[in-house]
């Protein structure tokens, strides 16, 4: 099955950690992320909110920032390809190990192709 694990936290916390600390948390991540390899996927880290820019489906308005203003904001994302649940929440709880504070969050992925067909890997819940 095939999973998106969201990272959450408070981008107010997350940029001021100094570079020694992010560069600590970075190294304790990779350690989860090697012992998990064969399950991961693409791992993106994104940049600041303040880079985001967002088109508003309603009236086709685009603009800088976020969509909405929360406390926790949407600063990464892994795909996982897990048997169950169960697993991705394992993975999730080490990533927590090596990365406390904020939340993830768990999706199934289902993936879309132009003609229409979806893969035969993925899941619908």
């Amino acid at each position: 099955m095939l999973y998106a694990i969201l990272c959450y936290h408070d981008e107010t916390v997350t940029s001021n950690w100094s570079k020694a600390h992010d560069d600590e948390v970075i190294t304790r991540l990779k350690q989860v992320h090697e012992r998990w390899a064969q399950e991961f996927g693409p791992i993106a880290r994104l940049m600041p909110s303040s880079q985001a820019t967002t088109l508003r489906k309603t009236d086709g308005m685009v603009l800088d920032g976020p969509y909405a203003e929360t406390k926790e904001q949407l600063l990464g994302l892994y795909i996982v390809d897990v048997t169950d649940l169960a697993q991705g929440l394992q993975i999730a709880r080490e990533l927590t190990e090596a990365n406390p504070g904020g939340a993830y969050e768990l999706r199934p992925i289902m993936s879309y192709y132009p003609d229409g067909a979806a893969a035969k890997d993925d899941a619908a819940p």
